[in-house]
């Protein structure tokens, strides 16, 4: 149906774990779920998975945050409860487990995360192209961002 329809494809980008592990040395203990939680979440967004997304989010209610992301100005917050609604609890169980993550901790780290990696994904207020959004990613840039 969408996006997060098989959790399994997780795993297409090479490297990601090597630049994670570099970007979160010296990040504090509290981000600790957020730096689990990029990898799996940045492998998912690659390729089509931006925009489907995007989409999704858009069709669920959330458009106006969802715009706020993809646009050029500030950034409007999420709640877990509203990604959840959207999302379902099945995704957000298999970002958890790819993750090694509760699944009750999920939605909200989530919630803190997306709205600067969909930011970073689009940093010209337009998404990528399909197959161009891989390149997009940097999860340094993105941890800095969330962690300051």
């Amino acid at each position: 149906m969408g996006l997060f329809d098989d959790i399994g494809q997780i795993g297409q980008i090479s490297g990601i774990g090597g630049a994670l592990s570099q970007a979160a040395g010296g990040q504090a203990a509290g981000g600790g779920s957020a730096q689990a939680l990029m990898g799996p979440l940045l492998q998912m967004l690659a390729g089509q998975g931006l925009p489907s997304l995007v989409s999704q989010l858009s069709t669920g209610g959330l458009g106006n945050l969802v715009q706020s992301w993809v646009g050029t100005g500030h950034n409007l917050p999420v709640s877990g409860a509203q990604l959840q609604a959207v999302l379902g609890s099945g995704v957000l169980e298999g970002l958890a487990a790819k993750a090694g993550l509760p699944a009750d901790q999920v939605h909200n780290v989530l919630a803190q995360m997306l709205p600067q990696v969909v930011d970073h994904m689009t940093p010209g207020g337009s998404l990528p192209a399909p197959g161009a959004a891989a390149a997009a990613i940097d999860p340094a840039a993105i941890l800095g961002k969330i962690f300051g």
